[in-house]
């Protein structure tokens, strides 16, 4: 066998598809809507997640390989499939697990029966129900509605991106017809019960009635469908004014070619080819689903009583451990870095706090910060404008490129810059996904600073469902790295050689992979080399291969990678070495942790944390920092954090060498041990006790 062969074999025995591995990311998803030890509405939900997961991979992914295929029609990845044989592999297995995601909505929506949630069709109702029906179809949504036949004769209409659509295959003396009928702006769900909890779909209400709308046409089929387009498009680099390219982007991606068409139950084989022919889809791209098609009205359903046991037990992010309420966070962070850990402790009362004293400060004299993905009513964006408005010098570098955030982001833009803020955006290419913040504060003794470095968003509605760190030091030479980026944003170029941070694209994989070699120094020369991570995905092929070196020569790497991981663990002579666990639970994973070196020399392992995923579009094709973390008190807190997750036997899933998942195993002398409610409960636990603590003092 040539060494090139040889290549190729190792490949299939130790990497497995991007793609594919994410539909096993969204499986794990899905096992959460099946577990009968979760609440019924939280299950519900776990359903609608995977749903939701599914839509936006198809309009990225799927999106970005038909336009390869497209491209470069023989160019194959690690795994050696091209573009063509990779969707026809998604397809095949999203189409395989459907019957999966429809017992476990129905099995949840039966069980729910008992509490009175009923999602009921038309021809399901009372009499006296289906009067109403009809009279509401009459009086509130036909006068709303407008059937468009479409023949050879006349223009096939636009079918919006994941919109609901009654589509009827109509039979008149001309010939047969399509029949199209869109279902947007209009109450989805309709109360048949005082308290909501009996409903009809809206979609269902017109379907049943549709007949209604096509006078002098036989209906010979209907049902409901909904197209998913495209989403891969990058903005021109050309023009002067990059927000309104962004504007113009986001009203093209609305247009883009479709790329599946889902319906709601069997529909007529010629109707079928009639729309594939419109929509210029394979039948490959064509899904049908028994229950509906978008699942998001389950997020609109009556809140039940706390009693009812439909929710999780409801959880408060405490306030941070390491901060005092009695000085300010500045103050603070002078003394001693700050570790904050959401969502088991609150982002309000720690980071927006922080935003806010420096607002007000009459000593601080800048801010800087990069943002990528805010809450929709954002308490950054109003302490930013604040701090302003009082005379800072206040620059946000803002990502107009996060993808399906850009309206949101243009228009934060635009408030940022009434407010006198200077607004710059990432460098062309580039998406800036770096969490970074710099603050400076003039004093009689010269200049001080806070720097800022997290793994998540600076938005307050994902801090409370994401765990993320966050890092906060007065740190001189770190402080001096962050200005470095944030001048690098402002000429659009990138860092080349930081101090203390990671900074990509030019500065972030090297010193990875310099890391991880040095482990493999000290496993060759006699001792323990270790390297632990916790990222969202491994894709990036030359760290895979760097981790498949130090396996080989020894070195313990245990990986908690929540999304994709396309390397293969446990594999004899390449990966034996190397152990990887998912966690999916009540919040989702986002942190991202990397460690180099064993427990037993703490002060001597290396620990960072920051923005990136061990994938190539972080390391190579973003703006992205991690920071490392030299105090030892929060050194000792993340090895606490991730020690835990590596404990967990309740949400984990282990990856095996055939690239499957299974659960965490369990042995009768081991307790349930869920990582995400332990740290909860400590942090609860570490907030009473504080509480305690400070009463005694009063009372002194």
């Amino acid at each position: 066998m040539s060494k090139k062969d040889k290549s190729k074999s190792k490949n299939r025995d130790i990497y497995i598809n991007r793609e594919l591995s994410w539909l096993k990311f969204n499986s794990r998803v899905l096992e959460e809507a099946q577990r009968t030890e979760i609440p019924l509405l939280e299950r519900l939900n776990f359903s609608a997640i995977y749903e939701n997961n599914l839509s936006e991979f198809f309009q990225v992914r799927i999106g970005k390989l038909t336009d390869l295929g497209l491209d470069k029609p023989k160019k194959k990845d690690r795994t050696g499939m091209s573009a063509a044989e990779q969707i026809t592999a998604v397809c095949n297995a999203v189409r395989n697990t459907q019957p999966i995601v429809e017992r476990a909505y129905f099995s949840t929506v039966q069980e729910l029966k008992d509490h009175g949630y009923e999602c009921v069709k038309p021809s399901e109702a009372t009499a006296e129900e289906l009067k109403f029906l009809e009279l509401y179809f009459r009086r509130e949504v036909k006068p709303l509605l407008s059937g468009l036949i479409v023949s050879e004769g006349h223009g096939f209409p636009f079918l919006k991106n994941k919109s609901l659509y009654i589509c009827v295959w109509l039979h008149s003396k001309k010939g047969t017809a399509l029949g199209v009928v869109p279902t947007e702006h209009i109450q989805r769900i309709i109360p048949l019960s005082e308290d909501a909890r009996r409903f009809v779909l809206l979609e269902e209400l017109v379907l049943h009635f549709c007949h209604l709308l096509f006078k002098g046409f036989r209906v010979l089929d209907r049902t409901v469908i909904r197209v998913t387009r495209s989403a891969d498009i990058l903005p021109s680099e050309k023009g002067s004014d990059f927000r309104e390219r962004m504007e113009k982007l986001v009203e093209t991606r609305k247009k883009l070619a479709p790329v599946r068409l889902e319906t709601l139950g069997v529909f007529s084989r010629d109707a079928l080819e009639y729309l594939c022919k419109k929509l210029k889809l394979k039948s490959e791209s064509v899904f049908v689903s028994q229950i509906p098609l978008d699942l998001s009205f389950i997020y609109t359903l009556p809140e039940p009583d706390t009693s009812e046991g439909l929710r999780y037990e409801k959880r408060v992010p405490q306030k941070a451990s390491m901060l005092s309420d009695s000085r300010s966070v500045f103050s603070q962070v002078r003394t001693k870095d700050v570790l904050l850990s959401y969502p088991f402790e609150s982002m309000t009362s720690s980071f927006i706090r922080l935003l806010s004293e420096c607002a007000e400060d009459p000593k601080v004299v800048s801010i800087k910060i990069t943002l990528y993905r805010l809450a929709r009513s954002s308490k950054v964006i109003d302490a930013l404008c604040t701090a302003s408005e009082n005379g800072k010098d206040v620059l946000v570098m803002i990502e107009l490129r996060a993808r399906f955030d850009e309206e949101n982001n243009i228009e934060w833009s635009r408030q940022l810059q009434k407010a006198g803020v200077k607004v710059i955006y990432g460098p062309p290419g580039f998406k800036a996904h770096s969490k970074l913040l710099l603050i400076t504060r003039k004093t009689t003794d010269g200049f001080e600073y806070l720097t800022q470095v997290g793994t998540g968003n600076y938005n307050e509605k994902t801090s409370c469902i994401y765990t993320d760190l966050a890092l906060l030091t007065s740190d001189r030479v770190i402080a001096r790295d962050a200005e470095s980026v944030f001048n690098a944003l402002i000429n659009r170029s990138f860092v080349q050689s930081p101090q203390k941070l990671l900074v990509a694209p030019l500065a972030l994989r090297p010193k990875i992979l310099e890391l991880i070699q040095e482990q493999i120094e000290v496993s060759q020369n006699g001792g323990n080399g270790y390297i632990g991570a916790k990222v969202n995905a491994l894709c990036d092929g030359v760290i895979m291969d760097k981790l498949v070196e130090a396996s080989q020569a020894g070195v313990k790497i245990e990986l908690v990678i929540r999304g994709i991981c396309c390397l293969i663990p446990g594999v004899e002579g390449f990966t034996e070495n190397i152990t990887v666990r998912s966690i999916v639970g009540r919040f989702l994973e986002h942190s991202r942790i990397f460690i180099f070196g064993c427990e037993e020399s703490p002060k001597e392992q290396k620990i960072y944390i920051g923005s990136a995923d061990y994938m190539s579009r972080n390391t190579v094709r973003r703006v992205e920092v991690a920071c490392p973390v030299e105090d030892e008190r929060v050194k000792k807190r993340i090895r606490d954090i991730f020690s835990a997750l590596l404990k967990d036997n309740v949400k984990a899933r282990i990856m095996t060498s055939s690239g499957d998942y299974i659960p965490a195993p369990k042995s009768p002398d081991t307790p349930d041990f869920d990582a995400q409610e332990f740290l909860y409960s400590e942090s609860y636990r570490i907030a009473s006790e504080k509480a305690l603590r400070q009463k005694r003092n009063t009372k002194k």
